[in-house]
């Protein structure tokens, strides 16, 4: 009895056919057909896992070096960030002693305006030419002798139409005779392009009055740039 129970246990455990025709006998081989299906439904689910492991770790390791060159990234950009901030903080300092520079010139230079108005005042006050009325009777002996011609006298005309300066008004300027020609002479302390301009229409009113057409001459230390170019447009000779 116990030798057959020995080969019966041998049997089942290294005979699958005949541990499979016990178990029919015994009912089992439903139960084994499911344990059988169970396993692989496993297996297979292992294996799906495994392939799912597998995908996410390559999209790990792609995030990873994604993570990675935007840190590259993050870090040049700090880099960046940092020079710039030092850049700019040198430009600051360097426009601060601009400032500090230009803010000290333009004290100079008011200064040196201030002292070189009061010595012309004083210049003016010794010359009697405080005012451009003095200064102009000042110039007008100067200009007799720079154009060589007689006296220098004033003509006055009251513009009725007021062609000159858009209304009615008296119109005064200084006129020299020299060998027929007649020369209008403006002497001013300063020109603008409107003086010009202003002197263009009394050398026409004068044409129109006289039926001569005169040289147009002014006279000033200080001439507008933008005037000395309207001057020459208009044919109104300049003198500095």
């Amino acid at each position: 009895m116990q030798a057959l129970k020995a080969e019966l246990l041998r049997l089942l455990r290294e005979d699958e056919e005949f541990r499979l025709a016990v178990a029919g006998l015994l009912g089992l081989d439903t139960v084994l057909g499911e344990l059988k299906k169970l396993r692989e439904d496993f297996n297979k689910l292992v294996e799906l896992e495994n392939r799912r492991w597998e995908e996410n770790s390559k999209r790990w390791e792609e995030n990873w070096r994604m993570w990675e060159e935007n840190s590259k990234r993050w870090e040049e950009n700090n880099k960046r960030w940092e020079e710039n901030n030092r850049k700019w903080e040198e430009a600051y300092k360097r426009f601060e002693a601009i400032e500090a520079e230009l803010k000290g010139l333009r004290e100079d230079f008011n200064r040196g305006f201030d002292e070189l108005r009061r010595r012309i005042d004083a210049l003016g006050a010794r010359w009697g030419i405080a005012s451009e009325s003095a200064f102009r009777e000042g110039m007008r002996g100067v200009i007799e002798r720079i154009l060589g011609a007689g006296k220098v006298e004033r003509w006055m005309y009251y513009d009725r139409e007021g062609e000159v300066y858009g209304h009615p008004a008296m119109v005064e300027v200084d006129v020299a005779v020299k060998d027929g020609e007649h020369i209008l002479i403006e002497v001013k302390s300063s020109v603008s392009r409107g003086d010009v301009a202003v002197f263009r229409r009394i050398g026409e009113l004068y044409e129109k009055v006289n039926r001569v057409k005169p040289r147009l001459i002014m006279v000033s230390p200080y001439v507008d740039p933008r005037a000395l170019e309207d001057a020459r447009i208009l044919g109104v000779e300049i003198y500095t």
